[in-house]
């Protein structure tokens, strides 16, 4: 079919045919970076914890006095391994989609010159690093003697472990085993690395920042007390922890469970995510209005146009022209205007991405995300005119020439 007669056609309604095209075009850059959104948010709540999150479940104690820390460790640890199922309990700072409990700024060197990340640090007693489960990639797991005391928020010396991603991020291309790094005076060498190992917060800085984590042994004390790291088989954790919870009363009666922060790992991850995924589903309602809208506007349109060009039908018809001539000449049209206003829309999208990169730090727009876009808006476009194109095929020849 010759493209000039729809053009000429377009061009005696360039009004309808505009706003249609603009219509497009804001549905493309909305539909673009929704779908951008939302395959974000859904890759956050897939992250990889790095821990056996099904067999782990944390209990924080609030209300008691730091001077007693030691008792109560010795009173919680003692008391809670004697609960059927309990597989081990240790004493910990965080744990994943848990609160944060110290993170700092490190730098690459002594004098504080050379700034190397901010990172969440797991401060952790003996038997922690075996509970979580973690996968150990390189250099070694922490040893007895490794155990330093907590003088502030993390030991003034320490042999510690970071994940792979912290590691290529400070190091790229070099051996991490052997590296040291700062906060302030507190001095820390690198003896392992893990696979993976997110922050206590979870999602939070981003997809490439997510595992700049750093594992620090530490004695259990005054400034590592009141968070405990149970472990027990899967089938077995939430009765384990329900008893936890409630042996408390019993072996430390001068503290007070923090139910919001004592659960399963698999509900703090649950929780964290509950409104990454509300945000999800508000999107995709977002999505689903704007291209109803945007699909009636089609239809209505086409539905306009055949009923005026009803006798124009009827005398192509008669001068030849078949059903299928009728259709593909509407569906042409219709694949013009959305072309037309998937162009502008493409150029909406990125200015919304860089709005939205500007102020909610999100990431920049791939690129693959334009062709689905103008893929989907064409099927929707071919979808919602093929009614009105079908009905204007249908129309008799000798019917439409004798309509006015």
């Amino acid at each position: 079919m010759q493209i000039q007669p729809v053009l000429a056609a377009l061009g005696r309604h360039r009004l309808a045919t505009v706003l249609i095209a603009l219509e497009i075009a804001l549905a493309c850059a909305v539909l673009c970076n929704a779908c951008f959104l939302i395959a974000s948010r859904w890759q956050l709540t897939r992250i990889n914890s790095g821990v056996d999150e099904s067999s782990l479940a944390a209990l924080k104690l609030t209300g008691y006095d730091d001077a007693k820390a030691d008792d109560l460790n010795a009173r919680v640890l003692s008391g809670l391994r004697m609960i059927p199922g309990m597989q081990s309990v240790s004493v910990i700072n965080a744990v994943p989609f848990g609160e944060h409990a110290a993170t700092a700024g490190i730098t690459l060197d002594a004098a504080g010159q050379h700034f190397g990340a901010v990172v969440d640090f797991y401060v952790a007693g003996p038997g922690s690093f075996q509970a979580l489960g973690l996968r150990l990639v390189a250099g070694r797991a922490p040893q007895a003697d490794d155990y330093q005391p907590v003088h502030s928020f993390v030991p003034d010396d320490a042999s510690v472990l970071v994940t792979r991603a912290l590691a290529e991020h400070l190091w790229p291309g070099s051996d991490p085993l052997g590296k040291e790094f700062w906060v302030d005076k507190f001095h820390f060498r690198v003896a392992g690395v893990v696979a993976h190992l997110a922050r206590p917060g979870g999602g939070e800085g981003g997809p490439g920042k997510i595992e700049w984590s750093v594992f620090v042994p530490g004695q259990p004390g005054q400034q590592l007390a009141g968070v405990y790291l149970l472990r027990a088989k899967p089938a077995q954790l939430p009765r384990v922890l329900r008893d936890a919870r409630a042996a408390i009363a019993r072996i430390a009666p001068d503290a007070v469970v923090d139910s919001q922060a004592s659960r399963t790992l698999g509900d703090l991850r649950q929780r964290y995510f509950q409104q990454d995924r509300a945000m999800a589903g508000m999107l995709l309602g977002v999505i689903a209005a704007l291209l109803l809208v945007t699909a009636l506007g089609i239809v209505g349109l086409a539905s306009f146009w055949v009923q005026q060009r009803r006798r124009q039908i009827g005398i192509r018809r008669a001068l030849g022209a078949t059903r299928r001539d009728i259709l593909h000449y509407f569906q042409t049209e219709n694949f013009l205007i959305v072309t037309g206003g998937i162009a502008l829309g493409m150029l909406l999208a990125f200015g919304l991405n860089l709005f939205l990169m500007k102020h909610y730090e999100l990431l920049r727009l791939p690129l693959y995300y334009l062709p689905i876009g103008a893929i989907a808006l064409w099927l929707l476009g071919q979808l919602a005119v093929l009614g009105p194109a079908l009905r204007a095929a249908a129309v008799p020849p000798v019917v439409a020439t004798r309509s006015v």
